[in-house]
């Protein structure tokens, strides 16, 4: 019990350390010249610090046609070791969107998120970002820590 506090209160201590590998699970839509409804699943790691790099991916449809949203982004989480409370992130990245029958387009994204607190190992989360569109994103998140975490 003792030792299990003192690593934790080590690890708020050094407050950066704690790695993590998130795989996340939502819904996405977009609402621009051309609208996408989606469902998404996304790929994340932090090595250590404030830093996530995620790579997120949607499939759904645009204007009634097949299409998919990929996002790659880098992005600073302001509270990455809270147990509690509400975490946010801000991130900026690249971004690709493209339908059936529809040549597909690329841009430059930058977005600002909130999640439940990002040292749990389950959490829900929210994603607002521009880039294509204005991109909102909702669902949850799991996370892998250390053993010792």
């Amino acid at each position: 019990m003792v030792a299990g506090w003192a690593l934790t209160a080590l690890a708020r201590a050094a407050g950066a350390q704690l790695a993590a590998t998130e795989w996340s699970a939502g819904v996405t839509t977009v609402a621009a010249r051309h609208t996408f409804w989606g469902a998404g699943f996304a790929l994340a790691r932090r090595p250590g610090g404030q830093l996530r790099a995620a790579l997120a991916a949607a499939g759904g449809t645009r204007d009634g046609e097949a299409a998919v949203r990929i996002d790659a982004t880098a992005q600073f989480v302001v509270t990455p070791v809270a147990r509690t409370g509400v975490s946010l992130s801000g991130g900026l990245g690249l971004a690709y969107a493209g339908a059936r029958q529809e040549r597909g387009a690329a841009w430059v994204t930058a977005q600002l998120g909130a999640e439940a607190a990002a040292g749990r190992r389950r959490a829900w989360f929210v994603e607002l970002g521009l880039g294509g569109g204005v991109r909102i994103a909702a669902g949850w998140r799991w996370r892998r820590f250390p053993s010792w975490w």
